[in-house]
């Protein structure tokens, strides 16, 4: 019994060797400290984090029934996003305008027949250049008046922004004269000189006196520039005065000059009341 003795208790050492070793090595795999464990943590924090963010997002809480909602109640924003998968079409198979042939202009195309008369008939095409010319005067006498008679200068700041956004894009990128282009001595600017065909400034204006006009319920007024407006657009095309891109963004410039002009109005009041306020805080 005694001569077994040495033989267990040499395995009870090596046991416990085998024991220290593992404990060692399974230190040694925590990284001293645990960092196989942080990084483990960390990565199930961020994935959590992520998981979190993902389920706010709006769409996670889409049902059928707001899909069917979309069409319903937004028709529009539906409209423009079949007319953007459309156009997206269009334009990567579209053959580009090669650089030695003059600008394709759907404006051009649609207004060919007045082009044919107006070239045909040089004493209509002067008629119709000078009762534009007189549109013109319309629009700046509007404009001047609203400032210099009624006290309210929105729609000749407007006008000053349109003006100067418009010749400095006009210089920045010159236009060719369009082919056909017929003009007249009558027309404005009076006299053949030359001028910016990017934008329109005939229509960014009349946009913003109609503009004013609603403003004021001047509803009679507003509509007779409007259809106006549309008439000398069609002349602008018909004698290549102008192109359509050019008609386009002058009614959106009139647009958005006005109502840079109403925020910068609204900017000056508040100045004005927060320095009223001021003064009144200093004497009190």
């Amino acid at each position: 019994m005694n001569g077994h003795q040495p033989l267990r208790s040499s395995c009870t050492l090596k046991t416990r060797s085998n024991k220290s070793k593992a404990a060692a090595i399974s230190l040694r795999a925590s990284g001293d400290g645990g960092r196989i464990p942080a990084e483990m943590k960390e990565m199930k924090q961020k994935k959590k984090t992520a998981n979190g963010f993902w389920s706010k997002a709006s769409f996670m809480n889409w049902s059928m029934d707001d899909a069917v909602g979309l069409f319903r109640f937004h028709p529009m924003p539906c409209v423009f996003a079949a007319s953007l998968l459309f156009f997206m079409g269009v334009e990567y198979t579209l053959r580009m305008v090669p650089s030695s042939s003059p600008p394709f202009d759907l404006g051009f195309v649609a207004t060919e027949w007045l082009h044919r008369i107006l070239a045909s008939s040089p004493d209509l095409n002067t008629l119709l250049a000078g009762l534009n010319t007189v549109f013109v005067g319309m629009q700046t006498t509007y404009i001047i008046w609203t400032w210099m008679v009624e006290g309210r200068p929105r729609a000749t700041i407007s006008a000053l922004f349109m003006f100067t956004c418009r010749g400095i894009l006009g210089y920045s990128t010159q236009l060719p004269v369009p082919q056909g282009f017929l003009g007249s001595g009558v027309d404005f600017p009076v006299g053949n000189v030359s001028f910016f065909l990017f934008f329109s400034g005939h229509v960014a204006g009349s946009v913003i006196a109609s503009l004013d006009m609603r403003r004021m319920k001047r509803w009679g007024m507003a509509w007779t520039f409007d259809v106006l407006n549309i008439l000398q657009g069609v002349r602008l095309l018909g004698t290549r005065g102008h192109y359509t891109i050019d008609l386009a963004v002058g009614i959106g410039a009139g647009v958005l000059f006005d109502s840079l002009a109403g925020k910068y109005e609204e900017g000056k009041r508040r100045a004005a009341a927060s320095t009223a306020i001021g003064n009144a805080d200093v004497f009190t």
